[in-house]
């Protein structure tokens, strides 16, 4: 079969599991086609996959710890490309696949409904008005048009992929709100993760030891600088701490002995198979990813997004790792720290994780339903 992916370009997790699902795809044997934009499409290429600039569908932006909502829609509306609808059917056009997959991208979606081919849309929100919960009156105005946009282009999907565990595991389930009859529609995955845990080798991490994948640069800062304070204050925990390549590491002062800051790792799943805990943003793919190895995950969401939230908050209510915040004192951090790296009850519901992840094997799951759904249209 012929296969288009499109990819939203906000945020690298939905870039992660569409090469997951691309890597997949290509091993047995299906031409695919990846539309991207931005750093996603920088990360495609990087991975050695060629991919089309499509145009971009939505910006977000940050400030001081949290999203600026306002901020993101002024830069989504400025950015808009008044051509983009044409130039995504144009792409269609010329590549005619016979399935589109379409990562939050729904632009693509829809040039794909408009022409008639069969649509799979992968999310892990489906309630994208809380966004716009308790703000101002145009705000609210726009969460309502939203709420009604989404709701028809759901409709028209041919399937709804949800890349996490079934239910009752599912770590992204309070941002999914579907009407009974869409029900039929959605397919519970597995996670998308880009390489399996046994084939992954471990690399010799002193024990224990836990991984920060939270960078050191923007609003995220603030939370690489308290990990950093957190460290000093029990050398008998090591941590590697991924900055990110724009962080100066000589500008954070004295770096403790139990602490090596790595500005950047190509591949971190090494690390994350080697390490006993994991911090982490509220991003649903970083939290599939460690849980899918195992870890237990301490997540500090991005304040003010609903989704990351409400991702952290299942975390910490089924045992899976701890929530955190921006204002939780490096005292706090330790004693968490602490308690998922001591109580035994968190290292046997990640390993339960790890082990469902290696039975649902998310890529070949989605690979078959196209097989079976998509490919009967095509013979």
């Amino acid at each position: 079969m012929k296969i288009m992916i499109f990819i939203c370009g906000e945020g690298l997790g939905h870039t992660s599991r569409c090469l997951a699902l691309g890597k997949e795809l290509l091993a047995a044997g299906h031409e695919i086609k990846f539309g991207a934009y931005g750093y996603s499409k920088d990360l495609i290429e990087k991975t050695g996959y060629t991919a089309q600039e499509i145009p971009s569908e939505i910006k977000l932006v940050g400030k001081a710890g949290g999203l600026d909502l306002t901020g993101s829609i002024e830069a989504t509306l400025k950015s808009a490309q008044l051509l983009g609808g044409p130039k995504i059917l144009k792409l269609l056009r010329d590549f005619k696949p016979d399935v589109v997959v379409s990562d939050s991208y729904y632009l693509g979606a829809l040039a794909a409904m408009a022409l008639k081919l069969p649509v799979y849309l992968i999310i892990n929100q489906s309630n994208m008005e809380e966004f716009f919960k308790n703000r101002g009156v145009p705000i609210r105005i726009i969460g309502k048009l939203t709420k009604k946009f989404y709701k028809e282009v759901f409709e028209k999907t041919d399937k709804i992929i949800i890349p996490d565990y079934p239910l009752p595991y599912t770590v992204c389930r309070k941002n999914l709100n579907f009407a009974p009859k869409l029900r039929e529609k959605l397919f519970y995955s597995g996670p998308l993760v880009r390489e399996k845990y046994e084939d992954i080798d471990s690399i010799p991490l002193e024990k224990p030891h836990v991984v920060s994948l939270i960078g050191g640069f923007g609003y995220r800062e603030p939370i690489f600088r308290k990990v950093l304070t957190t460290a000093t204050l029990d050398p008998g925990i090591n941590y590697t701490l991924i900055s990110g390549p724009s962080l100066d590491p000589s500008k954070l002062g004295e770096i403790p002995k139990n602490v090596q800051i790595l500005r950047f790792v190509e591949d971190t799943y090494p690390y994350i198979k080697s390490s006993d805990a994991v911090i982490a943003p509220g991003g649903h793919s970083t939290i599939m990813e460690a849980l899918s190895f195992g870890v237990p995950v301490l997540s500090f969401p991005d304040e003010g997004h609903s989704e990351q939230e409400s991702n952290a908050a299942v975390v910490e209510e089924e045992g899976y790792g701890r929530i955190l915040s921006y204002s939780t004192p490096p005292e706090v951090i330790l004693e968490c720290i602490r308690e998922v790296l001591e109580e035994e009850a968190y290292r046997n519901k990640v390993e339960r994780l790890q082990r469902l992840s290696g039975e649902l094997d998310g890529p070949k799951a989605i690979r078959e339903l196209l097989e079976k759904e998509a490919g009967k249209k095509v013979s």
